[in-house]
C-alpha cells in the first residue's frame, strides 16, 4: 500500500514513441490499476484529490498527461484517434497488460477509442461527463455547446473560479461544493504540474469537431464496446449535454448509468463520496453485470 496521496505523490516520467510522458501512480497495489484520461485543457493537478485518494484506498490509480499537455513532451494531435494511440503507447510503456480505464469529458472520448482499438487491454470502462461520436451539442459551432463557448470565453477573478462555472450549477448548494473542490484542488502545494501551452486548447477543440462529425450509422460503433461500463453524468451538464450519457447506455451492450441531481459537468466531484463508493462497487464486481445474450438458445 502506497503511503502517498494526490498531494504528495511524485511525478514520474516514461518515454514511448519519442514522447516523454509525465505521470503519477499510487494506491493499493492489488488487482488492476485504474488509468485516468483528463478533460479539456487539464493537467495532472486538475483531478479532484478526494476522488483519487478515495479510489486509491482500494486500488492503484494512474494519472498522466497525454502528448503535448503540460509536463509531457510532443505535440497534441487534432483527433481523439491520435490521442488514443499516444495513450496506448504510455500504457504499454508502463508494461501494463490489462487495466481498468476512466475517461472524463474529452478523456471519455479518448477512452472509448482506446477500448475500440485494444479491447483486450480494457477490463472495465468508466465514462464521466462524456459523449459518443456524432453527439448532441445544441446549435454550438464545432460540436461544442454554446454554454461551453460562453463559459470558457469569459474572464474570472481569481482565474480558478472558471471551474465553478464549468463543473457546478448555479445553485447555492452546488456552488458551496465547488468552493470545497477548489480547496482540494490547491491541496498539492509542492511540485505542482507545469501549465499547458497555447497549442493545447486549439488541438483539443479540433478533436471535438472531428468526433462530432457523422460517420455511418449514428452510434453503431458503440455496440463494439462490450466491456462492463459505468456512465456518470450530472442532470444539468451544460458542457457535455446530459442526453449524451443516455445515448451511450442505450447503445452499449453492457453499460449502466448514474445521474446525479443538481449537478453540472463536475457531478462526480460534487458527489465524490458516492462516486467513490459506486465506482469501487462497480470495479470490484469485475464483470458481474451480465453480458447481453442475443441467442435465445443460450438460455
Amino acid at each position: 500500500m502506497s503511503t502517498y496521496t494526490a498531494a504528495t505523490v511524485p511525478t514520474q516520467f516514461v518515454e514511448a514513441n519519442g514522447i516523454r510522458f509525465a505521470y503519477r501512480r499510487w494506491g493499493k497495489r492489488s488487482g488492476l490499476p485504474l488509468v485516468f484520461n483528463q478533460h479539456f485543457t487539464g493537467n495532472l493537478d486538475n483531478w479532484d484529490p478526494a476522488v483519487l485518494d478515495g479510489l486509491a484506498k482500494e486500488r492503484e490509480v494512474i494519472i498522466f498527461n497525454n502528448a503535448g499537455v503540460a509536463s509531457s513532451t510532443g505535440e497534441v494531435p487534432t483527433t481523439f484517434a491520435g490521442m488514443a494511440r499516444n495513450a496506448e503507447a504510455f500504457i504499454d510503456a508502463l508494461g501494463l497488460k490489462q487495466i481498468d480505464l476512466l475517461g472524463f469529458s474529452i478523456g471519455g472520448m479518448i477512452a472509448q477509442q482506446i477500448t475500440l482499438n485494444r479491447p483486450e487491454l480494457v477490463r472495465n470502462l468508466i465514462l464521466v461527463g462524456t459523449a459518443p461520436r456524432n453527439h448532441d451539442a445544441g446549435n454550438g459551432q464545432g460540436h461544442i455547446t454554446p454554454e461551453t463557448a460562453a463559459i470558457f470565453g469569459a474572464t474570472y477573478s481569481p482565474p480558478e473560479n472558471l471551474w465553478l462555472k464549468v463543473f457546478f450549477t448555479d445553485s447555492e448548494k452546488s456552488q458551496e461544493a465547488g468552493r470545497a473542490f477548489l480547496k482540494r484542488y490547491f491541496s498539492r502545494t509542492e511540485n505542482r504540474d507545469a501549465p499547458i501551452n497555447d497549442k493545447v486548447a486549439p488541438a483539443q477543440i479540433a478533436a471535438v469537431g472531428d468526433w462530432g462529425t457523422a460517420r455511418g450509422e449514428r452510434f453503431a460503433y458503440l455496440k463494439n464496446i462490450k466491456q462492463p461500463t459505468l456512465v456518470v453524468s450530472g442532470n444539468h451538464d451544460v458542457i457535455v449535454y446530459t442526453v449524451n450519457s443516455l445515448y451511450l447506455v442505450q447503445n452499449m451492450p453492457n453499460a449502466k448509468l448514474i445521474l446525479y441531481p443538481d449537478a453540472n459537468h463536475g457531478s462526480w466531484y460534487e458527489n465524490h463520496e458516492d462516486f467513490v463508493f459506486e465506482t469501487n462497487r462497480f470495479l470490484n464486481a469485475s464483470g458481474v453485470i451480465a453480458p447481453v445474450v442475443t441467442n435465445a438458445a443460450a438460455y
